[in-house]
């Protein structure tokens, strides 16, 4: 074989293994389930289509055309909107395709600052700096971990934004839509959710629900709490056609050509799943986020909003400050075979060495964990950072424990009726 496709091969096998025998806990990552890989791997993914539908820049779509009007009627379906766009490829790409339909160069948004947990593409140096609109972020209550109402509400009314953002990646606790309404409607500015981190949670019946709160348009990626393919999703329940038709303009020809149609039919097969086994899932998730941050406050690490449940999503959020920081004991966890990331706190001033790490009960979830495990998970945690042993000593341990959780659950099993289970080797 070339040399080169050999390592190739072998690094991809490697990782397969290791994330086999490990605990992946980054709160933006998740598992396809077999049926979604397939998709994956058709022809689709060789394919090209511009446009919606029926209105296509290219011939050869006839099956590609069917698949996406099902896509979009099951999520459609899935967030009871009458407006869903499958095209974006990710949510950053989302985000994108909303700025260039609701701004213009110079207009202020309004949304979270970077140190309280907003994501990357509402920074100077991300989508936002693309567009080049104005930034103002919102006062922020660092104890509750979420928007300062007060603030915002004279915030908004103060600078009249041109939209008004919300959404996180660091996202514990709804947004405060329905409090701030009396402010957006006063400033007449359409309402954008970012609910990348969220949209599983939002399927399922859990965290919130932006459409019948305010928000105008829903973006998101869709491999988080939504267990789907690496791509991206745009919602609303405007019955607006010329919004629409904006939101439309601005996926294609603003960011989007060719919509990677594997990835779009992958994320019809995990719609129709989570339409099935949604609110389970979803409810698990919060289940277990909640126990497994009082199973690590229990052994003695500074668990974030701990007098608010520590959370209502997917997300848990520690600070490590008095463990090294955030980015040693990331790195530590990793040796152990324990997969998080460091991350950022209001506090902190520098991303690389942050005292936060973020964590996702989400993927652990999805391979059939409960509240129970949460509390193994936590004590592996605490052998690591806190008891100091060996983080190799540990890597076994937690391999071993993997074992018993193989299966992707929460999903359709290949060529049978729908059922929970199907094994990942």
């Amino acid at each position: 074989m070339n040399e080169d496709l050999a390592f190739l091969e072998e690094q991809v096998d490697r990782h397969n293994s290791w994330f086999a025998q490990s605990l992946p806990m980054i709160a933006s990552e998740n598992i396809i389930s077999p049926l979604a890989r397939e998709m994956l791997l058709s022809d689709f993914g060789d394919r090209y289509a511009e446009g919606l539908p029926g209105e296509r820049y290219y011939q050869g779509n006839i099956y590609v055309d069917e698949v996406e009007r099902r896509v979009t009627a099951l999520a459609q379906r899935l967030f009871r909107c009458r407006h869903a766009d499958v095209r974006p490829i990710s949510g950053t790409v989302a985000n994108l395709a909303v700025l260039f339909a609701l701004t213009e160069p110079g207009d202020i948004v309004t949304s979270v600052a970077l140190s309280h947990g907003a994501h990357i593409s509402t920074a100077k140096f991300g989508a936002v700096g693309v567009r080049s609109v104005n930034n103002i972020s919102y006062p922020f209550d660092v104890e509750r971990m979420n928007i300062d109402v007060d603030g915002a509400d004279k915030l908004i009314r103060q600078v009249r934004p041109k939209v008004a953002l919300f959404g996180q990646s660091v996202f514990l606790f709804p947004s405060p839509l329905k409090e701030l309404r009396d402010a957006i409607q006063e400033v007449g500015c359409p309402v954008w959710y970012d609910g990348a981190h969220v949209m599983g949670l939002i399927a399922g019946g859990q965290f919130q629900d932006p459409l019948r709160e305010g928000a105008d348009v829903i973006t998101g990626s869709t491999h988080k709490t939504l267990p789907g393919p690496q791509h991206g999703i745009l919602l609303s329940d405007s019955a607006d056609e010329k919004f629409i038709k904006k939101l439309q303009r601005g996926v294609f020809p603003g960011v989007v050509s060719n919509h990677h149609l594997h990835a779009m039919a992958a994320l019809g097969v995990t719609l129709a799943e989570h339409l099935e086994f949604g609110r389970e899932y979803a409810s698990q998730i919060v289940r277990n986020a909640k126990a497994l941050g009082q199973a690590l406050h229990e052994r003695g690490f500074k668990v974030l909003a701990g007098k608010y449940g520590f959370t209502q999503s997917h997300t848990i959020a520690t600070d490590m400050s008095g463990n090294g920081g955030g980015a040693h004991v990331a790195a530590l966890l990793e040796k152990a075979n324990i997969i998080t990331n460091k991350n950022l706190l209001p506090w902190d001033t520098s991303p690389v060495k942050p005292s936060g790490v973020r964590l996702g009960s989400q993927e652990l979830t999805r391979l059939g964990m409960r509240e129970s495990q949460m509390a193994e998970v936590a004590e592996f945690f605490d052998r690591v950072v806190i008891k100091n042993e060996a983080p190799d000593k540990v890597a076994e341990d937690v391999a071993e424990f993997r074992k018993g959780f193989s299966t992707v659950h929460y999903c359709f099993k290949a060529g049978t009726e729908a059922h929970r289970h199907w094994r990942i080797h």
